[in-house]
């Protein structure tokens, strides 16, 4: 089974899933949702329907001393709404501390155009959570 990853957004949902067989992260999309989480879990539903998971990993958002942000709360509420709509599925966190950092140095490195890079931050950003969490539980 997949795992499914995602970086959480206010406006913007970044969208990672491994292989088949659980060994590389991949970006899928950016869902927008402009804070309207129906529209969220309505393309959730169609993804999951595509990639079956038996994981979903969610970053948490924490400031650089451990310490939760507003922003965790809100993630918090959104990872409720996946835990009861998804209940056969398990729901996790992973501290996701910088790797919004990475991903635009990863885009800089790579000279991806100013334009695109809103575009595909949060879908690097959610590969770099699934990454993390795939290496925690190697």
């Amino acid at each position: 089974m997949r795992i499914l990853g995602i970086d959480y957004g206010d406006s913007r949902v970044g969208i990672a899933v491994t292989d088949a067989l659980g060994i590389t992260a991949q970006g899928l999309e950016t869902i927008s949702h402009n804070g309207n989480d129906k529209i969220l879990l309505k393309r959730l539903d169609e993804i999951l329907e595509e990639y079956p998971v038996d994981t979903i990993v969610v970053g948490m958002p924490f400031n650089m001393d451990g310490t939760k942000t507003v922003r965790a709360e809100v993630t918090e509420k959104f990872i409720h709404k996946l835990k009861c709509k998804y209940n056969k599925i398990k729901i996790e966190t992973i501290d996701e501390r910088l790797t919004t950092v990475a991903a635009h140095k990863t885009m800089n490195f790579l000279d991806v155009n100013k334009t695109k890079k809103r575009g595909i931050v949060d879908t690097i950003s959610a590969v770099y959570i699934l990454e993390m969490y795939m290496n925690k539980n190697k």
